[in-house]
This record gives structure tokens, sequence and C-alpha cells, in this order.
């Protein structure tokens, strides 16, 4: 027994009985109840727990919602208790536990007295396994889902850059040789309306070329990308942004940047929607191995309490979910009349050249 005595055996036996978190059920061939540990006892209703110490057949019938077999979810059809001979390593079962409602299992059912017919049935609680489960299939989705997006969105992005800009300037030129001919004065003037309206509608065309994926997020990467991006903002919007950057590293990880890029787009939106400002400031640097992303500004300002802030929330939500798919972290501070710092922050061990 490796240097453990049979006394010394039954006493850790004995301890492991009364101190274990699974559940720990015996039950004699004709699925009576001989006894129970603490945390079995502790999962059952009352009445229930009475039941099954008075021997009474069955009564485990009341607590189990059944178990999972290879046709269904849930069900009763052949039993595990309905066969004592035979033993089952794994399986899972739902109990209605107290206080608890309905909870997964993984069980086991194993003959610990052959002559007597005395068995152990096993119950580990699996709520904590399932949700870590559901969490990571709920974000290893939302990867999908946003990859998807973001490629749906390049694609789109490119058409209307090469193809659909490209037809928009081949018709503008077209106007412009027409406007050297021997027209009349009326037709003439018409031309030039077309054609500021022609020019107008190209440049809304670039700009939601720009908004869906910009080129330079692809081919020149984040300090690109938000140069432009920010140009565009100055320009259309009056408000100054003070970009300041500091990058070891010229490219990173696609999801990376795609991440970075689209929580600053939407805080520096929210800034101008909300802030009532004429300028913040952006920061974008790498301390060990860290990429952190600081958007800045000394608005309005709002109560990070309120259940429901100005603007819809979806923003925010947004920027948090992107953030956890990188495996980031984004903290957001705002103090009412002093402003808002929107703090992102993403490990980046392995980068990725362009």
């Amino acid at each position: 027994m490796n240097g453990i005595s049979g006394m010394q055996l039954s006493e850790l036996l004995m301890k492991l009985y009364g101190n274990s978190a699974e559940a720990i059920f015996f039950f004699d061939r004709d699925g009576n109840v001989l006894g129970m540990n603490d945390a079995a006892a502790d999962i059952l209703e009352e009445d229930v727990y009475r039941q099954l110490m008075a021997g009474q057949s069955g009564a485990i019938c009341q607590t189990c919602k059944g178990y999972m077999s290879s046709d269904e979810l849930q069900t009763c059809a052949s039993c595990y208790m309905s066969k004592p001979e035979e033993d089952i390593s794994s399986f899972q079962v739902y109990f209605d536990t107290k206080g608890k409602g309905v909870i997964p299992y993984s069980a086991s059912i194993q003959t610990i007295d052959q002559e007597n017919g005395i068995r152990a049935f096993l119950l580990r609680d699996m709520t904590h396994q399932f949700q870590t489960q559901e969490e990571l299939t709920q974000k290893r989705m939302m990867k999908r889902v946003i990859k998807a997006q973001e490629n749906e969105r390049k694609r789109i992005s490119r058409e209307l850059h090469d193809s659909v800009a490209q037809e928009m300037l081949s018709s503008l030129v077209d106007l412009r040789v027409l406007k050297y001919m021997n027209i009349s004065e009326e037709a003439l003037k018409k031309l030039q309306q077309t054609e500021g309206s022609l020019m107008r509608l190209l440049d809304d065309i670039r700009h939601l070329s720009v908004e869906l994926r910009p080129a330079t997020l692809d081919d020149l990467g984040l300090k690109a990308a938000f140069r432009t991006h920010f140009k565009w903002i100055e320009k259309n919007y009056g408000l100054m942004i003070h970009f300041d950057t500091g990058l070891e590293a010229e490219r990173y990880g696609g999801e990376v940047e795609t991440v970075f890029y689209r929580v600053c787009q939407e805080a520096v939106f929210n800034a101008l929607k909300y802030a009532d400002v004429e300028e913040i400031t952006v920061e974008l640097d790498e301390q060990n191995e860290t990429l952190q992303l600081v958007v800045k500004d000394d608005g309005k300002g709002f109560d990070l309490h309120e259940i429901e802030p100005k603007g819809t929330g979806l923003g925010l939500f947004g920027m948090k979910e992107r953030a956890e798919l990188v495996d980031g972290d984004l903290t957001v501070e705002s103090v009412i009349g002093k402003g808002t710092s929107i703090r992102l922050r993403v490990p980046v061990k392995r980068r990725e050249d362009a």
C-alpha cells in the first residue's frame, strides 16, 4: 500500500468521503440509498432527502431530470439506475437541486461490493465547465462574425474604390470634354451643375469606401490609417486631433490592428458627438510587449454608473467586446465636466509583418 497502513487508508477514504465537493451516494442493488455524504445531502430538497434516507424506492427520480443518451439530451429511457449489474464510468445527468435549479453533472456508477450489490454514485457539478465552454464558443463565433464583417467591408470598399469611383471619374472626364465643345450657354451651365453633383458624389463614395475599410490599414498599418482618418475628421468636422505615437514595430497582426482601428474610430466619434470639445488627444504606443491606445478629451464627461448613458451605449459595449476578442483590456474613465479617457491594452508578443 505504498507505506500506508490499512487503518490510515481507511481514515483517508473517510476524509475524502466527508470533505469531497463531489456528491457521493451509496445504493443497493434495488436502488435504495444506503448513505450519502454532506455534498450529496446539500443538493437535495428536504422531502427528497427524507424519502431517500427512509429507503423509499424510486425517490431519486424526484430530483433526477434525466441523463444524456446518444439519442437525446435528456431522457429517462433505460435509466442508469435500472441495471444494477452495470458500471458506467462517465455520463451526463441533470439534477433539480436545492436553491439552484436544474444543474448538469458528470456522473459515474461503480460497484464497490459485488457480493452485496452495493454501488457508489458520484456527481460532479459541471456548471462552471459548461459556462467556460459557452463563453469560449461565443468568443469564437464572435471572432468569425467580426472577421466575416471585416472581409465583406473590405470587399465592398475595394469595389467602391476600384469600380464605382473609377466609373464616376471617367464620367467626369467625359463631361469636362463636353465643356470645350460648341454648345449653348444653357447646356454649359447644366454641365457645370452636373459636374459639381458628380464631384460631391465621388467624394461621398470615397469617404464611404474609407469608412467601410481603409486601404491604408491593410497596406500601411495603424499609424498611416490613424493619420488618414484624423485628417478627414479635422477637414470635415473641425475637430483637432493631437496624435502621438512611439510604436516599436510598423505592423501588428491583422486582427489586432483591426480592433485598435475600430476602437479608436468609435472613441473619436463618441467624443465628436457627445464631449462638446474642439480637440482631443490620441496616444498609441507599445511597452513591455503591450500595445496601448489612449483617447482623451476634456469635455462634458458622463456618469459611468448611469444605466442608460447618453447615446445608445452600444459603442462602449462594442469596444469592450472587440477588446476581449484579442485578450485585451478596455477601461473607461469619465468625470462629468472634466472629460473622458478610453484606454485599450492588448498583449502583442508575436507581431506579423505586412
